[in-house]
C-alpha cells in the first residue's frame, strides 16, 4: 500500500514540475535572435516582466515594464489585437506571464527563451 501512495505522489510531483516548465499551448518561442527582427514591427506590444530594479540595470528600449506581480491588473493597457513579446531574465517569469496572459484571453503571444541572459 505504501508503495502505491509513494509512487501516486512521486506521479503528482513529476506532473507538477513538467507544468511549470513545459510552454504554454499557443505560444510562440523565439530566440533573442529573431527578436532582433521583431523589434523592428511596429504593432508589437513589448513587455519585460522583471521587477523595476532589474529592468533599469539593463533592459531593451522597446520593452515596457510591467512586473510579474502586476501584470494580471495591469494587463488592461494591453490590446488584445496586437502581439505580445514577453521577456524577463531567464524565461521562467516570461513562460508565467504568458500563462496569465493566455488565461486573460490574448491570442497573440510570444515568449524570448533565454530571456536577458540570452540577450546580447
Amino acid at each position: 500500500m505504501d508503495a502505491v501512495i509513494n509512487g501516486v505522489l512521486f506521479l503528482l510531483v513529476v506532473l507538477f514540475i513538467v507544468n511549470r516548465f513545459l510552454p504554454v499551448k499557443g505560444v510562440t518561442q523565439i530566440s533573442t535572435q529573431d527578436l532582433k527582427t521583431k523589434l523592428r514591427k511596429k504593432d508589437v506590444q513589448f513587455i519585460d516582466v522583471r521587477t523595476p530594479g532589474e529592468y533599469t540595470r539593463n533592459h531593451i528600449k522597446t520593452f515596457e515594464n510591467i512586473p510579474l506581480h502586476e501584470l494580471a491588473k495591469n494587463a488592461k493597457l494591453l490590446s488584445k489585437e496586437k502581439e505580445v513579446v514577453v521577456i524577463c531574465q531567464s524565461g521562467m517569469r516570461s513562460t508565467k506571464a504568458t500563462k496569465v496572459l493566455k488565461k486573460l484571453g490574448f491570442q497573440k503571444i510570444t515568449n524570448v527563451k533565454g530571456g536577458m541572459s540570452a540577450w546580447r
